[in-house]
């Protein structure tokens, strides 16, 4: 069965034909610590499938509603954003703001210079020139073949710039699923 979410305007397609893939929904997402989803601790793909699919789905609403968060116009239509009712603090920074992309959630901080952020969490630069930052560190990578279906699970930290956020950083989680 494939599953498919818009995030942030993009079509997410998650396959969830292997018994690894299928497990997200026992997944009670009310339980999920947006902080610690957001900073790649604790959780899984299959978590962070059942957080977005109740963020996207019919029960949007109470999972805004929950979660504290009122959504605001975003000028990237890449990124789908969030003011939180109350500040959370994640990479010892404290924000109001998260958005999420195609794969994850993220925080969007008051920082225009991404270097100090992405050194403390050890991320190396795949693009690093003065209109953008962007860069990763896999967290977990693991690739699994069950009935002839083979699927490559990747968890990486994240941190970019975008200019469509002058001034700020981004810093979150990319949790993906693909098909091989």
């Amino acid at each position: 069965m494939i599953k498919t979410l818009i995030v942030g305007g993009l079509a997410l397609a998650l396959t969830c034909a292997s018994p690894a893939l299928a497990q997200d929904d026992e997944i009670d997402p009310k339980t999920v610590d947006l902080a610690k989803l957001i900073a790649c601790e604790t959780y899984d793909v299959p978590t962070y499938n059942s957080v977005a699919f109740w963020l996207a789905g019919t029960e949007g609403a109470d999972a805004r509603r929950h979660f504290g968060l009122t959504e605001v116009k975003s000028p990237n239509f890449m990124l789908k954003q969030y003011r939180l009712a109350r500040p959370i603090e994640v990479f010892g920074r404290t924000t109001s703001l998260i958005a999420f992309n195609s794969s994850g959630p993220m925080a969007v901080l008051d920082e225009a210079d991404p270097h100090p952020l992405a050194t403390q969490l050890k991320i190396e630069p795949a693009i690093d020139v003065p209109a953008k930052f962007m860069g990763e560190r896999v967290i977990s990578e693991k690739t699994e073949t069950a009935d002839g279906l083979t699927t490559q699970t990747r968890i990486t930290l994240n941190v970019s710039t975008v200019t469509t956020h002058p001034g700020r950083t981004l810093a979150g989680c990319s949790y993906r699923i693909e098909v091989m």
